[in-house]
């Protein structure tokens, strides 16, 4: 199955990143074979909507499933239109991500896991 995790860095040994829409980046792997390759997140530092374009990188990738520490709605909505298969509080290097799913210790999602716009940095205020 072709998983992206969304990832600080660009192979296996990179941290998960626990945000999705705004991630640095995702590392995408074929959990049969162990191919990988990376991708920087083209939304990353978007001023808004970026849940949603990083879930259409995702699917023009080819992705089945995402791996990630949250999700926000406008993502979750998007991959899940798509049939992508999620799966939330992923942590660890990369590596753990992929043997954690091949093992069968991830729980996928039926709902977003992060509210809207959880990751644009506080600009919307504290409190």
């Amino acid at each position: 199955m072709k998983l992206c995790i969304s990832s600080t860095g660009k192979d296996l040994q990179a941290g998960v990143d626990p945000r999705f829409g705004r991630a640095a980046g995702y590392v995408i792997v074929d959990s049969d074979t162990g191919a990988f390759e990376s991708a920087e997140n083209p939304a990353a530092m978007a001023g808004g909507g970026a849940g949603t374009k990083a879930a259409q990188m995702v699917i023009d990738r080819g992705a089945q499933a995402v791996l990630t520490g949250n999700i926000g709605p406008n993502a979750f909505a998007v991959l899940n239109a798509a049939g992508i298969v999620m799966y939330t509080g992923v942590s660890g290097s990369v590596q753990d991500a992929v043997d954690a799913f091949n093992s069968g210790r991830l729980q996928t999602v039926s709902a977003p896991t992060a509210p809207a716009h959880a990751g644009s940095g506080g600009r919307r205020g504290c409190s």
